[in-house]
């Protein structure tokens, strides 16, 4: 099945029909009719996945969909263009320009915690570019898998850009095929099998995993409203988001005041027990839940813990005073649980940073703009937000990725057009002016080489001229 999907994408890819820029726009425009057209039945489908409100899902996946499509409209004609570039001297005369031109057949493995944005943003950047698209869906997320495969036909040309559903057997199967290169969102493990499958065909691969961020909170900010920003990013969509929060980082003076300030901050969010209000989720399988519920094994929390395990309910939690060494610092959480460790100041959070994996965010709360800028010079991180969390994602023009263990590779508006595109080096020359190559054509003498010189020079001297024209014309 996965083999004959294939095999159709590649065949209408080979068609052409996929290249007019007429054709991309028309299916970009049908994608963005099926958000606005589905957004009830595709909210329904999150709530039964995952529990999130009705009114989240507008706000953390759709409206970032219909950017990206918008951007993608308005700018294509643009990014799809020759891109001229400098010349050198032996190609002053000539048309030297890169081509953005398709890749060919894309596999885009999407993510179960945000199923839609996380595979349709991708495939935006997929048909901007030109490329068809097998487009994987998580299973964990069954409801919106089955109704992404219900709909994209419906809107989308069927054989460049069908949907395989299914679990591991099924990714597997496509993994084993040659794509022409392969977008994969997800945790490390997976992505690590990913790119091993992907070097058997010398695939390229585009890796969006995730990774411990850190959150550091100066003891001069605001910390009132460095937390509450800090609360809703940790425990939006369950805390199942690849660049909340992972941790804080803070001064043992202000740890008793993040504290209170999240607690009195849930209270406001949630209400007294999170666990009946229609804005908090749930975790997404069991699988997943008892995970989760092991990583607090040991601790007693400040703030909730409670948990019922029928509905995969964790309530948000707070624990202070971690281990730097722990196992709850040592693995993702992506959860509901928010570790406070203690540095004694900047350059303890700095090194402490530096100390593990590079990050796929970085979040800074501080309010000295020499300490924000030691602090972004001296450390690594996918993306880095000062003063809030997570709101780097919704900036288009910024390059959305990880780095070493968080990730390869770019996406997001142009960035995703570029990344699934072949940035081709075209270099269009004339048959005249054939006394100009003769110097580098055997036989070679002294006097040949003299003669290359001469005429370097003289074209050096050519290119000056007219470099020093143009500048004095504008």
């Amino acid at each position: 099945m996965e083999r004959q999907l294939l095999q159709q994408a590649k065949e209408a890819f080979v068609s052409g029909r996929a290249r007019p820029l007429e054709f991309r726009l028309q299916q970009l425009h049908a994608l963005q009719r099926m958000i606005m057209e589905k957004e009830t039945e595709i909210s329904t489908a999150l709530k039964q996945d995952i529990s999130r409100s009705q009114y989240d899902t507008p706000l953390l996946e759709l409206i970032s969909i219909e950017n990206e499509i918008k951007l993608a409209i308005e700018k294509l004609a643009q990014w799809a263009a020759p891109r001229p570039v400098e010349k050198n001297l032996f190609t002053i005369s000539d048309e030297v320009y890169i081509q953005p031109e398709p890749l060919g057949v894309v596999l885009i493995i999407g993510a179960w915690n945000y199923p839609w944005a996380l595979t349709l943003i991708p495939l935006v950047g997929a048909i901007a570019a030109g490329n068809a698209a097998v487009v994987k869906p998580s299973e964990l997320s069954k409801c919106s898998s089955l109704l992404l495969h219900a709909l994209l036909p419906c809107y989308l040309d069927k054989d460049l850009y069908p949907v395989v559903t299914g679990g591991v057997s099924e990714t597997q199967q496509l993994l084993r095929l040659r794509f022409d290169h392969i977008f994969y969102t997800g945790g490390s493990t997976a992505g690590k099998l990913v790119m091993e499958a992907a070097a058997r065909h010398l695939t390229p691969v585009t890796l969006e995993l995730g990774g411990k961020s850190p959150c550091y909170i100066d003891k001069d900010c605001d910390v009132r409203t460095a937390c509450r920003r800090v609360t809703w990013g940790k425990f939006v969509n369950c805390g199942q988001t690849c660049i909340a929060p992972d941790y804080i980082l803070c001064e043992p003076c202000i740890q008793g005041q993040v504290v209170e300030f999240i607690r009195e901050t849930l209270l406001e969010f949630y209400g007294a027990d999170p666990k009946c209000s229609p804005d908090y989720g749930r975790i997404i399988n069991q699988e997943h839940f008892n995970r989760i519920m092991s990583l607090m094994e040991g601790y007693t929390p400040v703030v909730g813990g409670q948990s019922d395990s029928s509905q995969w309910y964790i309530a948000p939690t707070v624990l202070k005073d971690v281990p730097p060494h722990s196992r709850l610092m040592q693995e993702e959480i992506f959860g509901p649980l928010l570790p406070i460790v203690t540095v004694s100041d900047m350059e303890d959070a700095i090194n402490f940073i530096n100390e593990r994996e590079k990050p796929l965010a970085l979040y800074i709360f501080c309010s000295d703009q020499k300490a924000i800028k030691r602090m972004i010079e001296e450390t690594t991180s996918g993306g880095v937000t000062v003063n809030d969390v997570m709101m780097h994602y919704t900036v288009s023009s910024l390059p959305f990725g990880g780095v070493g263990q968080s990730g390869m590779g770019r996406y997001h508006g142009k960035h995703t057009f570029d990344q699934l595109s072949h940035q081709r080096a075209c270099l269009i020359r004339s048959l005249k002016m054939e006394r100009v190559n003769l110097a580098r054509y055997p036989p070679q003498d002294r006097r040949r080489a003299r003669r290359v010189l001469f005429i370097l020079l003289e074209l050096f001297h050519v290119f000056v001229t007219i470099i020093m024209d143009m500048s004095v014309f504008y």
